[in-house]
């Protein structure tokens, strides 16, 4: 048998056997990661921020994405770890003197390295191209060459000179083990983030709750206070003198009160000639309430005065 023109297919034209993997190209896979935005697809341009598992994004698209409260809102597994502006780091890139990307206009005519960056690592100088390894410092967003942080072992920034540690260093655009130890790191921080605000909760809610009882009860002063209060308004005044009096030929401590000494004037109602007679007959001390038997008059109780 033969097609048309007399032409005689082969076996593997007829016959179709197992698909072969397609493979990725990596130049492609490389611009993809470094040039465009991992949520939008866009091309990547200033303010540029990154994840907490070293992928970059432009600011714009985070914030909108956080700011889609819609129920219809398509699930977007770049950024799910992404709940609030915290998460992401605004970098801080260093241009590349030899990149021309935006400068001239591209016409078709004229070869478009792909590979050319357009920052680089301002200590080495190495090109953020994703031929070589780049992080980035999350206290203050400093983007340097792996390189760089290996052959110039310091504490400090390089650029600014802000300290940090090594869990601080975050790998932008990592294999899949890279990622792996940053999202465990991410999970341990904020956890140990959750663990201190409920700390600092739980100690802001006890002042708070001592601060109320401390208001509530009267402490010995406002006592004290409201004693005198109350002795000054009933007319009551009390005198405690101190003497030395000699008991047995031993002389008192200083200071003490001397019972036999102390003296309390007490003025009774009947005697004062500020109130009047009706506000005194209401007391037993008048002399109206002070009747003999016979005045007073004999009720019928189970007590009788009959004797």
């Amino acid at each position: 048998m033969g097609c048309d023109g007399g032409t005689i297919p082969k076996r593997h034209e007829l016959v179709k056997g197992p698909r072969k993997v397609e493979k990725v190209d990596k130049n492609a896979e490389l611009v993809a990661k470094w040039h465009y935005c991992a949520l939008s697809q866009e091309k990547l341009c200033r303010p540029i921020v990154a994840c907490e598992l070293g992928r970059l994004y432009n600011k714009d698209a985070i914030i909108e994405f956080l700011l889609d409260k819609s129920a219809d809102k398509t699930p977007m597994k770049a950024a799910s770890h992404i709940k609030s502006i915290k998460n992401v780091t605004e970098l801080k890139l260093a241009d590349n003197p030899a990149w021309s990307g935006d400068k001239e206009s591209i016409k078709g005519d004229k070869y478009d390295d792909m590979q050319s960056a357009r920052f680089i690592c301002p200590v080495v100088g190495l090109e953020m191209n994703g031929r070589h390894r780049f992080c980035f410092l999350r206290n203050c967003g400093c983007v340097f060459s792996e390189r760089a942080l290996k052959e110039i072992k310091s504490e400090v920034c390089h650029k600014c000179g802000v300290p940090f540690q090594e869990e601080d260093v975050i790998i932008l655009n990592g294999n899949k083990e890279d990622v792996k130890v940053l999202k465990k790191r991410m999970e341990d921080r904020r956890l140990k983030s959750k663990l201190e605000k409920k700390s600092k909760k739980c100690k802001s809610e006890e002042s708070a709750s001592q601060q109320d009882t401390t208001e509530d009860s009267p402490g010995p002063s406002r006592a004290k206070n409201g004693k005198d209060c109350i002795n000054s308004s009933s007319g009551e005044k009390r005198q405690i003198i101190f003497t030395k009096s000699s008991d047995n030929g031993n002389s008192s401590v200083p200071g003490k009160v001397n019972k036999a000494s102390t003296t309390t004037t007490k003025r009774s109602i009947a005697d004062s000639e500020e109130k009047s007679e009706a506000y005194k007959s209401i007391f037993t001390s008048h002399s109206s309430a002070k009747r003999s038997k016979e005045e007073c008059s004999n009720w019928v109780t189970h007590t009788a005065y009959c004797f």
